[in-house]
């Protein structure tokens, strides 16, 4: 059976609308529910701040130019550490009677290097050793992380997704230096790969990579171990289509982003949605029903650009295109 997830992010600005977000992910994507993200609260509760709040090993802090690795925890790190914890446990709350497969996401070791400053300034991404301590403490951090979210949480199991929007860039050089009038040196793939690896081996027995950004490897993210590929349809190329038919091919789970992120000037139908992941599979050369079962359908990036009202209908829509998958349908409208 197709079923509908999200990539993580939600539009909101406090603990309300929080709750109100876990409500509306577990009544409208019950098969794959996911930890709702609300980057609106601030820098401790977007992708990266919310990541470094589960590493333990480390210490970091805010600065102007963005969080920074340190030698103690700053307040804004214990903010985020913080609202984390709240953030779980409105989750245990709602969950009390939950027994399926839950998704949980954290930022990704290419991502932070690129978005974390060293002490004395600079990306990580500019010190071979900090990054190899970087993504080795954030392997740690995820997987004690799990361990909470497994005590709060009675899921039959729990997938994790990696975000890394940043690798593709990490890889082409293409990261800006703190002056901005240079980029940082490329990092090679059998380096880029090792410290994917070191996160996914620690991230479950699920472990997922999700990017939005065009040119991402998934191949490379294939061999360091990702067992499901989460992508912007729209930004894919037919190299990346065939990596996604191989871990479907592979038992794999791919998650494919087709619904509008931010609101829609026309709000495409269900049955428009359907055809188009119909017409991949097509293309591909993969049977729509014998693939059904670990197709999952997300909109095409995070939410927190969105209004609250698209938020729940592209939800929906995710939804709705999930059923007409796994029915079969998508030829007529409904």
């Amino acid at each position: 059976m197709t079923v509908a997830s999200g990539v993580g992010s939600w539009p909101g600005t406090d603990a309300e609308e929080y709750a109100e977000a876990v409500r509306v992910v577990l009544g409208e994507v019950p098969d794959l529910p996911y930890v709702p993200e609300l980057p609106g609260r601030g820098a401790a509760a977007a992708m990266t701040g919310r990541t470094l709040a589960m590493i333990g090993d480390l210490g970091f802090d805010l600065q102007p130019a963005g969080w920074r690795l340190t030698d103690a925890s700053g307040v804004d790190h214990r903010r985020a550490r913080s609202l984390l914890a709240q953030d779980l446990d409105r989750l245990e709350e709602q969950t009390q009677d939950f027994r399926g497969v839950l998704k949980v996401q954290l930022a990704g070791p290419w991502t932070l290097a690129a978005t974390v400053e060293r002490p004395r300034g600079d990306k990580v991404l500019a010190d071979h050793g900090a990054r190899r301590e970087l993504a080795q403490a954030l392997a740690e951090g995820a997987a004690a992380h799990l361990d909470d979210v497994r005590r709060r949480v009675d899921a039959e199991h729990i997938a994790v997704q990696v975000d890394e929007p940043a690798l593709a860039s990490v890889l082409a050089g293409a990261i800006p230096t703190a002056s901005g009038f240079g980029r940082h040196r490329a990092v090679h793939p059998p380096e880029a790969s090792e410290a994917l690896r070191w996160v996914l081996e620690r991230a479950g027995a699920e472990p997922w990579v999700h990017s939005c950004a065009a040119q991402t490897p998934w191949t490379m993210l294939r061999d360091a171990g990702a067992r499901g590929l989460s992508g912007d349809l729209s930004v894919l190329t037919a190299d990346d289509l065939d990596a996604f038919a191989a871990a479907l091919e592979a038992g794999e789970r791919v998650a494919l982003g087709v619904v509008p992120a931010t609101d829609p000037e026309t709000v495409p139908s269900e049955t428009a949605l359907t055809e188009r992941v119909l017409r991949v599979l097509d293309v591909l050369g993969l049977d729509p029903d014998a693939v059904s079962d670990r197709l999952v359908v997300t909109p095409a990036c995070g939410l927190a650009g969105a209004s609250p009202e698209w938020a729940r209908s592209a939800t929906r829509l995710c939804r709705e295109v999930a059923r007409n998958l796994s029915a079969g349908t998508g030829t007529e409208e409904r």
